[in-house]
């Protein structure tokens, strides 16, 4: 049988073109146009659009800042990765990569998946934390994309939530006792905070049963717990273009109401450099920070780490060698209501 995997993200435009810009936005805007609650479709599409464009000279200003984004080249690389450890492995595995709100779209990739005549398609979405506009409406965006396609109906096996996997976790761990190394900073120094920056979401989806707050809890605990730090502090990136409640507290409050000399910052939400680590990190919390009096220092996010294809590797090994995913640890998913949906955040037994 002919097996994909179709890594999935978000995406972002290469480059600061308006038009990109804007249509990105929309995109996005319009996916959870259901925060507003508008009634029709009409209704959706000219809200977003309003708020794209009132969001783009911002946005563009940022990519014009960071020299445009690198996400899609990094994916890109990523895929490369994945198919040649496979292939090491003893697996014959087409791999495609598809974003939820650029070309090459998701459904883009499942049509050049149908084309190259695929009979059993992997989802891998790229999040590092399971989330219900990212992880789990991207793998919603494969099934409608296969759904789509007439006389096909290939075998299909979702991954949602990854974060738990061991080797990911030290490799993450590992790149802020390297940055912190490289800076000269004792992490365990009580003048130095470790800050993690998560990307925040909408309450609406926490309210609405997503578990994203916890696996964000988890992760921070578990990373703190690796580097032997006993206090660090959480923050999120959020994105008020809407008056709805966020997560909390913003990432710019919990840096001014710190007590320290430094900060070491890690954004947990990415495994890719994009507009949210290269321009509201780098440049915007980086400037708060010291107008306060910090010194900034940012982990950068390993997108490149030499182990990373074989994270993913291990994710999708058991559906291409047919073994139970159980063995692996991969258990049926609390987050996405489908069973072909299998992730290592579910409790044991659920």
């Amino acid at each position: 049988m002919d097996t994909g995997v179709v890594l999935l993200n978000f995406g972002e435009p290469a480059e600061p073109e308006r038009e990109a810009v804007v249509e990105y936005l929309a995109r996005i805007f319009l996916n959870n146009a259901e925060l507003e609650g508008a009634n029709t479709e009409d209704e959706r599409r000219e809200r977003s659009r309003q708020l794209a464009e009132r969001r783009a000279p911002g946005l563009i200003g940022e990519y014009e800042a960071i020299g445009g984004s690198p996400l899609n080249e990094q994916s890109e690389a990523q895929r490369v990765g994945l198919e040649a450890t496979l292939a090491d492995r003893g697996y014959d595995v087409e791999t495609y990569v598809g974003f939820q709100f650029v070309e090459p779209t998701i459904e883009d990739a499942v049509r050049e998946a149908h084309a190259d005549g695929i009979e059993h398609l992997i989802g891998l979405p790229i999040y590092p934390l399971c989330g219900p506009s990212t992880t789990v409406d991207a793998l919603e965006d494969v099934a409608d994309a296969v759904a789509g396609i007439d006389d096909w109906d290939p075998e299909i096996d979702e991954v949602t939530g990854w974060h738990r996997h061991p080797t990911y976790n030290r490799l993450r761990a590992d790149a802020i006792r390297e940055t912190a190394a490289e800076a000269g900073v004792d992490l365990q120094d009580p003048d130095t905070e470790l800050v993690f920056s998560a990307h925040g979401t909408p309450r609406h989806y926490l309210n609405e049963g997503s578990r994203y707050d916890v696996y964000v809890d988890e992760f921070c605990e578990t990373m703190a717990g690796m580097l032997g730090v006993e206090d660090y502090t959480l923050g999120f990136q959020n994105h008020a273009n809407r008056d709805i409640p966020w997560t909390e507290p913003e990432i710019e409050d919990a840096i001014e109401a710190l007590d320290a000399e430094r900060v070491v910052v890690d954004p947990i939400s990415f495994m890719h450099e994009q507009s949210e680590t290269l321009s509201e990190l780098d440049d915007e919390l980086r400037e708060e920070a010291e107008a306060v009096g910090l010194a900034f220092h940012r982990v950068p996010v390993p997108h490149d780490d030499e182990r990373f294809p074989a994270v993913l590797a291990d994710l999708i090994e058991p559906f291409v060698a047919d073994f139970d995913a159980g063995y692996y640890q991969l258990r049926p998913c609390q987050c996405r209501d489908d069973p072909n949906a299998m992730c290592l955040n579910a409790p044991r037994g659920e």
